[in-house]
């Protein structure tokens, strides 16, 4: 018997997530990603993140690229959201090594490499999980690392960093290999969710990476449960500069086929923006879309660089929910 055998269990049995809460599906990557799951932790009685396959720079690109596994950065740092509580565990998983032969890992990335040669990335965050006492369970969009690529402008662009730093119109979006199919664990989830959270989070590179997975948009478009959109405080330089809250709505649903949601959250309270970036506003554009406008103060004052303020998302979201 294998330590994933020994490990893993029925999963909302295992980390006794209480049942009376709504079935929440969050969708997306990095920060984002981060801060929207713990803004659910405080009101779901379920939570399972679907994270980016795609992302092919720092320490998850050198370990997706040598071993052939997902990329688990962006599943470690979801893992450390839903596992708010100060242990030995945690500190050890966050803990980024600075120099030798593993300069630049964090240790839960390896770890996770360890775990999913053993039976895939996402049991290996099942295992990694239940050590860590999360709230949830996080979910690769896939069971193979995917390269992005999008048309820009008329010209091709390929991998996630590369497309980030691209300046011009992104056109369209998708993975490659074509032929990889969305994790049937993303797509059951989908399939009996109550709210499905998109976003914080790059549009392109972190939300429109998960949604073009074969099957993923579809999964969205036909669940049960509420489609909220998160709106992000500013744009993203390379990616989104100038452009308002509709027309991240309207770029996400034409890239991926996404449908609209059916609320869009936006922050309406000034916040201190830098100057490289634009603030995302709300409007008459997004209701006009068919979609709820909801607007409350959700940026965190105490953060250097703009990022939502998880305990008052968590109040917006609860209320959605």
């Amino acid at each position: 018997m294998t330590t994933i055998d020994l490990l893993t269990e029925p999963w909302a049995e295992a980390i006794g997530l209480p049942p009376d809460g709504p079935r929440v599906v969050a969708l997306g990557g990095g920060h984002g990603l981060a801060r929207a799951l713990t803004a659910a932790a405080g009101y779901a009685g379920a939570i399972t993140a679907v994270v980016s396959v795609a992302d092919d720079g720092g320490s998850s690109g050198r370990l997706a690229a040598g071993l052939g596994i997902p990329p688990p950065g962006d599943c470690r740092r979801a893992l450390l959201a839903l596992s708010p509580e100060a242990s030995p565990w945690r500190a050890a998983v966050a803990h980024r090594f600075a120099s030798g032969d593993v300069a630049g890992h964090c240790l839960g990335n390896l770890l996770l490499a360890a775990l999913a040669v053993d039976g895939g990335l996402e049991k290996a965050l099942g295992v990694l999980g239940r050590l860590l006492g999360a709230r949830g369970r996080v979910v690769p969009a896939a069971d193979a690392p995917l390269t992005l690529r999008a048309r820009v402008d008329g010209r091709e662009v390929r991998g996630q960093v590369a497309v980030s730093l691209s300046r011009g119109e992104v056109e369209a979006v998708g993975v490659e290999p074509a032929g990889v199919p969305a994790s049937p664990t993303a797509l059951e989830a989908l399939a009996e969710a109550d709210q499905v959270v998109v976003g914080p989070g790059s549009l392109f590179t972190s939300l429109a990476a998960v949604l073009v997975v074969p099957g993923m948009a579809a999964a969205v478009n036909a669940s049960p449960g509420r489609l909220v959109y998160v709106a992000n405080l500013t744009t993203q330089d390379g990616e989104t500069l100038g452009m308002d809250g509709a027309a991240h709505v309207r770029a996400l649903s034409a890239t991926t086929g996404m449908r609209f949601p059916d609320v869009v959250v936006v922050n309406d309270a000034p916040f201190r923006v830098p100057a490289a970036v634009e603030a995302v506003r709300g409007g008459e554009e997004i209701i006009a879309l068919g979609a709820r406008l909801e607007g409350a103060a959700l940026a965190d004052a105490a953060a250097e660089w703009p990022r939502h303020d998880a305990a008052r998302l968590g109040a917006v979201l609860r209320r959605l929910a």
